[in-house]
């Protein structure tokens, strides 16, 4: 199954091995993912990447995109739904990465609203989660904005690629929750 989703700001498209050299430059900007356990900073790194999101998307435990600014006419970075759970109508919204230069000009908030929307009432989902390292307060307060609830904290929940094991701040959305305020 193809999707894309698109509103006059973004575009998400399906993230593949054909098209994710268009992500190399954004990827290889320095700490970028800082707070996040995966290495994308090679050209090397970035495709096992992909290729490791393309196995999880076999196995229909994620769903891989690539994230176009149509305000820059650049490609931005990427996102995913992931730890599908299809029984229990839960999925994650996570693996999410956006250059600097696309940090802060609300692409990101505009991407999440389209996933939102999309798996909750296109796909069906009942609840969405978010997992953000604790020390991140940008990406917590962002979260928080899309009317997520801080569900609790798993301590020393994630390795880091510089060895320092992360405390991981559990978000979630319900379906509910955002039929009354779908921002």
């Amino acid at each position: 199954m193809e999707i894309i989703l698109e509103n006059e700001r973004v575009k998400l498209s399906p993230l593949n091995l054909e098209n994710y050299q268009y992500l190399i430059p954004v990827a290889s900007e320095k700490k970028l993912v800082q707070y996040s356990p995966s290495d994308i900073e090679t050209p090397e790194s970035l495709k096992k990447y992909v290729t490791l999101a393309l196995e999880h998307q076999d196995q229909k435990s994620a769903i891989p995109f690539i994230i176009y600014d149509k305000k820059l006419s650049k490609y931005a970075g990427s996102s995913r739904y992931m730890n599908i759970h299809w029984g229990n109508k839960v999925l994650h919204i996570g693996s999410t990465w956006i250059g600097k230069e696309f940090q802060g000009t609300g692409l990101n908030a505009e991407m999440k609203k389209l996933m939102l929307h999309y798996a909750f009432m296109d796909l069906g989902f009942e609840k969405v989660e978010f997992r953000v390292d604790e020390r991140n307060l940008k990406s917590r307060r962002a979260v928080e904005k899309l009317g997520c609830t801080l569900e609790g904290i798993l301590r020393k929940d994630v390795y880091l690629l510089d060895g320092f094991k992360r405390n991981t701040c559990c978000y979630g959305l319900l379906k509910e929750e955002w039929e009354k305020n779908p921002n």
